[in-house]
């Protein structure tokens, strides 16, 4: 990366409460990327569950919790991923405040959490909403399908991340 990835309230940040000196040139290509290094690649897909947030034009912030299994998450291109959103009349609560968001704003931020050995990353881009038959194909049980153009990759240390045992899938739960 030629330019900070980081805005001026995150260098602001830095001055004030860490070490700015920390991010030089080369800690910042191993700790800021534009893409997805192709080792990650099956450790994304085989993600079970993430994390997602939108936000409204206005910057009203949403999080939520996205599920089904191993093969959620589609690794299309290094700088492409893509994820189902299943229908909401079974799997929901029918309140579209994810698609919504996006529908305005395609700002999205996705952290993946393994509880077995710590390891995060964030994905951060640009968003955007497919229903075509080749897009749906690869998701039979979606009602859409949400593409995420990267623009910025970021793993973290896994401290403070606690050893979690999965539970059994509640009835009813897609498998």
């Amino acid at each position: 990366m030629t330019s900070s990835p980081f805005h001026t309230g995150e260098l602001d940040a830095q001055q004030r409460w860490g070490n700015p000196e920390l991010w030089t040139e080369a800690r910042l290509g191993q700790l800021i990327w534009d893409r997805i290094p192709e080792q990650i690649h099956a450790r994304i897909e085989a993600a079970p569950f993430f994390f997602l947030a939108t936000s409204s034009p206005d910057g009203r912030c949403d999080c939520s919790f996205k599920g089904g299994g191993p093969g959620l998450v589609k690794v299309l291109a290094p700088n492409r991923l893509a994820f189902p959103h299943f229908e909401a009349r079974v799997k929901g609560n029918g309140a579209y405040m994810s698609l919504g968001n996006i529908l305005l704003n395609p700002y999205v931020s996705m952290l993946f959490i393994d509880f077995n050995d710590g390891a995060r990353l964030r994905v951060n881009g640009r968003a955007s909403i497919h229903e075509n038959a080749e897009m749906m194909a690869s998701f039979p049980q979606a009602e859409c399908v949400v593409v995420v153009d990267i623009e910025l990759v970021a793993p973290s240390c896994s401290a403070y991340i606690p050893r979690l045992v999965p539970a059994e899938p509640l009835p009813g739960a897609v498998k």
